[in-house]
């Protein structure tokens, strides 16, 4: 038996059960399943790390039933695979880092939570993707052939901010390339992807996708206003003269966020792509007044407009959840599940 089919083998009759009511309509799959992608949490930090625990994070199968009931509905993992395999083809992904995600993949599925994998921090591709373009198509490849099985709850986002090298000329063909070994073995999957320019908003009017392929859900990223949402972050030059910065939702501060996603919403009725925010959030640095604001006013935003949505992060230094303390930043999470009842629960 291959460890997938042990993966799925594993999953509960009743877990099982709870997938044949996630059929979709075949006519418009994408749109069904972004509805059930809903309100998500990135589980950042950790196997996007160089090694997971590197940046802090180890997964625990805690987190995953903290995050079920705190009543959200997907989480997205992010994965950086080309750490784990070998440059030379057929760049063979690591057996123990396979059984790992599986692992996590697991955590989530058996938990009826809606569960996004993608290729994360690829840093060789951003910086010289035509070297680089072989050696992702065969990490695609293995990965899509290893989780053909699993059910329709799982979604595969084909690559992680697109940016440096890979200008938005680059990105739009190669996104089609790697989407074809995909559909090779999961014609029936939805597929997340994104702009170049980071997943940035306004570089959706670059994107350009297969006109037949409409089990695809587009997303962005929103990290806006920058100088408050990234203050004093150790990563960003001269991120430290920005603290203090706060974010009182006055109707300016407000507007610029209305007026970010009516863009995102004219160009998805416009192209007849359902939209996941997949990233947004602000650092800890900021005050948690402002943040638990922002937040909020971000993820009604994007409800408002039929986007689903996906927090950054669980537990690190955007974390709505506090990993040493065992318990939900109340702020945080009552504006990302206003309607939560998990509280602090062990």
């Amino acid at each position: 038996m291959t460890r997938v089919s042990r993966l799925v083998t594993i999953i509960s009759v009743a877990t099982l059960t709870s997938f044949a009511t996630l059929t979709v309509r075949a006519e418009d799959p994408a749109v069904e399943q972004n509805r059930r992608l809903g309100r998500g949490i990135n589980l950042g930090n950790a196997l996007e790390a160089p090694q997971e625990g590197d940046w802090g994070i180890i997964l625990e199968e805690s987190y995953f039933e903290a995050i079920q009931r705190a009543g959200f509905d997907s989480v997205r993992i992010p994965i950086r695979w080309s750490n784990h395999a070998a440059r030379t083809a057929p760049y063979t992904i690591d057996p123990a880092f396979f059984d790992r995600v599986d692992w996590a993949i697991h955590q989530a599925v058996s938990r009826g939570l809606q569960t996004v994998i993608n290729f994360h921090h690829f840093e060789e591709l951003y910086e010289n993707p035509e070297a680089e373009r072989t050696r992702f198509l065969g990490l695609w490849k293995q990965v899509a052939e290893r989780y053909r099985n699993l059910p329709g709850s799982v979604v595969f986002e084909i690559l992680n901010e697109p940016h440096g090298n890979l200008d938005a000329e680059r990105w739009n063909t190669l996104l089609v390339e790697a989407l074809g070994v995909i559909r090779a073995s999961n014609p029936d999957r939805i597929v997340i992807v994104g702009p170049a320019s980071w997943n940035n908003f306004r570089a959706l009017e670059t994107l350009q996708l297969p006109e037949d392929d409409r089990r695809l859900i587009v997303t962005f990223h929103y990290y806006d206003p920058f100088p408050f949402t990234h203050q004093g972050a150790e990563w960003v030059e001269n991120s430290d003269p920005w603290l203090g910065t706060s974010w009182n939702g006055s109707n300016t501060e407000r507007a610029e966020v209305t007026s970010a996603f009516d863009q995102v919403a004219t160009w998805a009725t416009e192209h007849h792509r359902p939209i996941v925010l997949g990233e947004f959030g602000a650092y800890s640095k900021a005050d948690l007044a402002s943040r638990a604001r922002w937040t909020a006013f971000i993820a009604r935003q994007a409800e408002r407009r039929g986007f689903s949505w996906a927090y950054w992060e669980f537990g690190s230094g955007f974390g709505a959840f506090d990993p040493q303390q065992g318990r939900w930043r109340p702020e945080l999470l009552r504006a990302l599940v206003p309607t939560s009842r998990s509280g602090n629960r062990p």
